[in-house]
Order: structure tokens, then C-alpha cells, then sequence
């Protein structure tokens, strides 16, 4: 592995937060654990104000925004407050700054207090309206653009509101199933058609099913999963990134960033009162061990040889508590098989759970006589909590060589829905690239930009890249984006432009800040930087420009950093010394020809249409409630969405095959080349990955430099 430098992860700001902190600070009472709510908010409040990328005044507009934003949290479809109640709630609108300064909690005491009275109102609410056949005969209609819907005047209207959106979900399966009906019906003109009574009748108990499943799930949360709620509205003040998460949260967050997990290998979810296997991890110790199968229930958890305990009814997180553990350790499951219903002891030994989807892979094509090579690399992943164990650059440097060592001529780096990760690995993986030199720029709030840079002058890949992104690309993707660009070191290829997430987050322990509280408080994820390209710009809100833009799905919808409310500004520092590598000797003609195939390939004058129809189905939101108009308007729909029925229907001749070491792997891991082989057959119906190579063939090297400098 090259030698790159480190971040470090301690932060002499923090330090000087926690050591700021007022004497008094001990009145908060914890040794009952009764405030463990006003614990929490006075924490955060000092942290973030101290110690956020951002100075933000707790004011006014800091007090609308926790009132705004708490509310839509707990009902954003407008189900559950009535304008009295808004109204009532309206008099803490700009107090809520005030409140938490002294930390006091009466707004959220007031608003959870009576959610939870509409909560229970609620199940009488749907019980009622879903009783009796709703009138599909009437004209009326329903706009599910909430955000702007008022809060209903009183109970009568609110009640109202229910019926409409009860309404919409039962005709919305009427039509469905009338559907499948016709196509069942065109197959087999002996089918049994069910009247339209029927199955109204059969979708207003489907409906009712999926709202007590629904209702079931929301009774099961406690005041510590609501109160989250109220501090995300807190923090989500100071910018979108910046959240607080309980310790489940953090956990999962954990295993997303490191792509493993300790346990027995298993997706679990709740159905009713049962917690079910909904999938096993290939290659974990459930699938190993070779009992337990999907679709299996749950029934009783023993840890090695103690009592077992009984998780029926159990809420899900608190089942999987008891389900997970350290690697070696023996869980014993109870369980009734969906096979034949019959109940089963399941031994396992838990062991570390690796999520492959998460990891670098690979695919190799032969296009015009040369071998190229597809690196498909899902996020930046790392274990910050083990040196030893895989991440992101440790397996790209390790992919690489072993597509060198296969003769192949250049490669595809595909970033599309890499939401990002470790920026230590983004740079270390931009580093591969390049002899040396800065490849991002971060600063802290007030101070000059920190330039962090590739030290080793090793290349590990000195040919031809085309990077793919699109907009989902985001943070260290477009960390690396923006170096191969502005380094010249790579054709950035994809939508227009990517997400544009330009901030840095630090994870913070609260309890770190508050030591003689013994519980868990959670972690605090908290905007503490921003980066900047060596250019000097920002890729926030922008994002990373393509070189050659492509129409997608996307491309007129309104997605990414720059459609979220609060998102920090762009802004640029001053350009870093670097040297662009020039690597190409036809850049520019490239560029041009891809855009002239693009511009003149049916395919994608049909994405581009495709992407203008969905837009407009985006921004319509009203329905009618009547159900011939209802039937009209979809069939209308249906037969606008026919014509982009063959829009993705893209088939190259290209034949997509594993590197020689994965082969190899196969022999013993059925599971993996079965992967393997469905994703090589999308990637030759892939228009994105055929332009991409269609770039990277034609691209020629030469060997000249040119010096940027300030």
C-alpha cells in the first residue's frame, strides 16, 4: 500500500469545547435519570454552537426552523393536528431558541404529548372509514402535495382528510388488481373475473391489513425514537448533514461504512407480531451453518445455553439486539419453518458478516482487439475500529494490479450511487492515479484551507480512465471526480452534474462531553469542514460537472444538494499548486465525438424524453376519486408510459467476464458467481457503460506536462 498521510480525528476545536464547558453544568440531574432529554439538548446545543463548520444564532429563524421542521416530522401527510392544534402549538413558534437555552422542553413535552393522543385516535379513524364500500361515484378529488396542504380546520375535516387518502389506497388496488384480472383474463378466457363489489371489498381489507401492520409498528416506538425526531429538527438547523443518532442508528451507520457486521448472516423483518427471515448473506454462518432459510419465523432467542426468551411481539431493533453478537459466541433460535411449519432448535456461532455488495469488483470486456476493465466501487468504505481490516484503497490498489497483471488497456471507474464515505480513502484511492500532489482541499470554519496531498510519486494505474458518475455520486465521489478532472488525469462521463455534497462530518461521541453520565447518549454527526477542489472551487450544491454529460431518468427532477433546505453556500479558496498530468494526446476530440453520438443515438433522445415525462409526473400531483375518471387518467398514463416501455432496452455485443483470480473463487462459491453472471448481463444491456468504453478506446496517451500555478 502506499504511504499517504493520516487525518486525524481528534480535533483540538473539540477539545476546547469539552473543557469550556460551565461548571454548573453538574445541576442537570443524572443520577435518577429523569432529564436524560434536557442532558442531550444541553449538550448538543454547546457542541454544535462551539464547534459546527457554521456560526448559526440560536434565534427567531433558528426557532422556526425546529417548529417547522418537528412538525412535518411527526405529520407530514397532514393525518393528525387540526389547526387548533397548530394554533395552540404556534404561540412556542419563535420561543423554541429561548426554551432550549434554558433547556426547557415544553414545545416538545406539548407537541409529542399530543401526537400521542392522535396516534391512538388514529386507529378508530381508519377502522371506521374502512368498515363500509367508500362512494367511487362521486366527483372529488385528492392533492398529495401535503407541503402545501393547510392543516385540516377541525376534527370533521381532518377525519375527511383520512377518508381521501383511505380512498386513494383502495381504488389505487382496485385498479391493480383489475389489471391483473385483464391480463390473467387474455391468457385464459375461462379465468374467473371478480365483480368490481368484490374486489373493492377484498382491497378495503388489504388497505386495513397494511394500516394495522403500519400502526402496530408506530405503538411499538418510544419517547427516545420521537425525542430523536425533535433533536434532528435541532441540528438539522445548522445544515442537512448534520444529524444525531441514537446508538442503533450509529450502528448501522458503522456497518454501512465498514461492510461488516458480527452476527449470524441474516436480513430480518417484522410481519405482524413475527419476526421473519427475509434473507441470508452469502457465505455468512446462517447460510454456512445451513438451517435456517428464508421465510422461516423467529420464535425464541437463547444466548449459547441459557433460557430462551420469547421475541414474539417484540419490536424488531430490540429482537435483532438479541439475535446479533461477538464473533465465536453460540445463539441458539427458535424457530418454526416455513417449509412444513414445523418448530426447530437452530444452533449458530456468530462470526463477522461481510456485506459484499459493499466491496470493490471487478469486470472485463474485449472491445476492438483490447482488453478494458469495468471497477465498480459501491462506496468509500472503512473500518475505522480496525487498521487491519479492508477498506476501499487497500482493495482498488489490490483490484488494479490484478487487472494489469490481465493485460487489460484502461478502465472505468463506476461511482453511480456511490454516496460517498471515508474522505481518508478518497484521497488515498485518488492517489493511485497520480505521481503526487494535492488532491482536496478542507477547511475549518475561520480558517484557511488545509491542502492534503498525495506524498508517494508511485502510479499505480498510469493509462486511459473514464470515471462514471451520475447524481447520485456524492462527498468522496466527488472528491476523486473532481481531482482525475482537474488533473486531467481522467474523462468524467454521467449526468450533468453530481449531487454536490461539498462538507465534511465528524462523528461524535456525546457521552465524550458529558463523562458522569453512564447511559449511552447517542453520537452526534456534525458538518465540521468543507472541501474544495485543487481548482479552489467547491463542490458543494454544484457538484462535479461532466465532461460529457448523457440524459438519464433524473435529469430534469430535482435532486441533490441544491434542492435541500439550509444547504450551505458554494463559496472557493485560493487554487493549490498542482501539476495537471495531461495525460491525453486527443482529449478534447474525444469529448466532441462522444457528444455527437450521444446527441444523435436514439436511445438517448429517448432517456431524454423519457426523463421530460417523468417530471411532468412529478409535478402532477392530483387525483381524482371518482373511479372512471380514475380508471381514465391511468390508462391515459399507461398508455403515455408504453411508449418508454423499451427506453432501457439496450443490448450490446459485449461479452463481460470475471478477472482470473474470482474464477477461481467460483469453484467454491456458487452463491458469488451467480452474482457475478447477472451483473456482467447488465452490464452488456448498459448504454452508459457502452459510451464509456466507446471513450476510453479512443482516448491516446502522451507523455507532456504542464505546470498550474497560482
Amino acid at each position: 500500500m502506499k504511504t499517504k498521510f493520516k487525518i486525524s480525528t481528534t480535533l483540538l476545536a473539540f477539545l476546547l469545547i469539552l473543557n469550556s464547558f460551565p461548571a454548573n453544568a453538574t445541576e442537570i440531574n443524572t443520577t435518577n435519570d429523569p432529564e436524560k432529554d434536557k442532558v442531550l439538548v444541553y449538550v448538543l446545543k454547546n457542541i454544535l454552537t462551539r464547534g459546527h463548520f457554521v456560526v448559526k444564532d440560536m434565534n427567531d429563524d433558528f426557532s422556526e426552523h425546529v417548529y417547522n421542521s418537528f412538525l412535518d416530522g411527526l405529520d407530514s401527510s397532514k393525518r393528525y393536528f387540526t389547526q387548533k392544534d397548530i394554533k395552540e402549538f404556534s404561540k412556542y413558534k419563535y420561543q423554541i431558541d429561548n426554551q432550549l437555552l434554558r433547556d426547557d422542553l415544553t414545545f416538545y413535552k406539548l407537541v409529542y404529548g399530543r401526537f400521542l393522543d392522535k396516534i391512538k385516535n388514529a386507529k378508530s379513524y381508519y377502522e371506521d372509514l374502512l368498515e363500509e364500500p367508500f362512494n367511487f361515484d362521486k366527483n372529488e378529488t385528492i392533492d398529495l402535495d401535503y407541503k402545501n396542504l393547510p392543516f385540516a380546520k377541525n376534527n370533521n375535516e381532518l377525519i375527511d382528510y383520512w377518508r381521501k387518502q383511505l380512498k386513494l389506497q383502495t381504488l389505487s388496488r382496485i385498479q391493480e388488481q383489475t389489471a391483473i384480472q385483464k391480463d390473467k383474463l387474455e391468457k385464459d378466457k375461462n379465468y374467473p373475473v371478480k365483480s368490481f363489489k368484490t374486489l373493492e371489498k377484498e382491497a378495503r381489507a388489504e388497505v386495513l391489513k397494511n394500516m394495522e401492520e403500519l400502526y402496530m409498528r408506530i405503538e411499538e416506538l418510544e419517547n427516545d425514537d420521537w425525542f430523536s425526531t425533535f433533536l434532528n429538527s435541532v441540528v438539522s438547523a445548522f445544515d442537512p448533514h448534520t444529524t444525531y443518532m441514537d446508538p442503533d442508528i450509529k450502528e448501522r451507520f458503522d456497518q454501512n461504512i465498514s461492510g461488516k457486521l458480527e452476527g449470524i448472516g441474516a436480513r430480518l423483518q417484522k410481519k405482524g407480531i413475527y419476526t421473519h427471515v427475509s434473507e441470508l448473506v452469502a457465505g455468512g454462518p446462517a447460510s454456512k451453518q445451513g438451517e435456517l432459510e428464508p421465510g422461516d419465523i423467529i420464535l425464541k432467542v437463547a444466548q449459547g445455553e441459557e433460557e430462551p426468551l420469547d421475541i414474539v411481539g417484540m419490536r424488531l431493533d430490540d429482537a435483532i439486539k438479541f439475535i446479533k453478537g461477538k464473533k465465536g459466541t453460540e445463539v441458539q433460535l427458535t424457530v418454526k419453518k416455513k417449509i412444513d411449519g414445523s418448530i426447530r432448535v437452530i444452533s449458530i456461532i456468530r462470526d463477522v458478516v461481510q456485506l459484499d455488495e459493499t466491496f470493490v469488483k471487478s469486470s472485463i470486456v474485449e472491445k476492438n482487439g483490447k482488453k478494458y476493465a469495468i471497477i465498480d466501487l459501491p462506496s468509500f468504505y472503512i473500518d475505522f475500529s480496525d487498521d487491519n481490516y479492508r477498506d476501499s484503497a487497500k482493495d482498488m490498489e489490490k483490484e488494479i494490479e490484478r487487472l494489469k497483471a490481465e493485460g487489460v488497456a484502461g478502465l472505468i471507474v463506476d461511482l453511480r450511487n456511490n454516496g460517498g464515505g471515508s474522505l481518508k480513502t478518497a484521497i488515498e484511492i485518488s492517489g493511485l492515479f497520480i505521481e503526487k500532489g494535492p488532491i482536496v482541499q478542507v477547511k475549518y470554519r475561520g480558517e484557511n484551507p488545509i491542502i492534503k496531498e498525495d506524498i508517494d510519486p508511485t502510479v499505480q494505474w498510469d493509462g486511459a480512465v473514464v470515471v462514471l458518475v451520475n447524481e447520485f455520486s456524492a462527498s468522496a465521489s466527488e472528491i476523486f471526480a473532481a481531482a482525475m478532472q482537474d488533473y486531467k488525469r481522467g474523462v468524467i462521463l454521467g449526468g450533468n452534474q453530481t449531487y454536490g455534497k461539498g462538507t465534511v462530518q465528524n462523528i461524535l461521541p456525546i457521552n465524550q462531553f458529558y463523562p458522569k453520565y453512564e447511559k449511552d447518549l447517542g453520537y452526534l454527526k456534525m458538518t465540521i469542514q468543507k472541501f474544495y477542489r485543487v481548482n479552489g472551487g467547491s463542490t458543494q450544491k454544484e457538484g462535479v460537472y461532466s465532461d460529457i454529460a448523457m440524459p438519464s431518468r433524473l435529469s430534469y427532477m430535482k435532486y441533490g444538494e441544491r434542492d435541500l433546505d439550509g444547504a450551505l453556500n458554494w463559496d472557493k479558496v485560493p487554487q493549490a499548486k498542482y501539476t495537471q498530468t495531461n495525460t491525453y494526446a486527443n482529449f478534447n476530440d474525444v469529448v466532441y465525438n462522444s457528444k455527437q453520438r450521444i446527441a444523435n443515438s436514439e436511445n438517448f433522445k429517448m432517456v431524454n424524453e423519457y426523463a421530460k415525462w417523468l417530471k411532468e409526473n412529478q409535478d402532477d400531483t392530483s387525483f381524482s376519486l371518482n373511479y372512471k375518471r380514475f380508471f381514465a387518467e391511468n390508462e391515459l398514463k399507461e398508455k403515455e408510459a408504453d411508449k418508454f416501455k423499451s427506453v432501457f432496452d439496450y443490448k450490446s455485443n459485449l461479452t463481460f467476464t470475471s478477472p482470473k483470480y474470482e474464477k477461481d473463487l467460483f469453484k467454491n462459491d456458487k452463491d458469488l458467481a451467480d452474482k457475478r453472471i447477472a451483473w456482467h448481463k447488465n452490464l452488456s444491456k448498459d448504454m452508459y457503460i457502452s459510451e464509456a468504453l466507446n471513450v476510453l478506446s479512443e482516448l491516446k496517451l502522451k507523455e507532456q506536462t504542464e505546470s498550474i500555478k497560482n
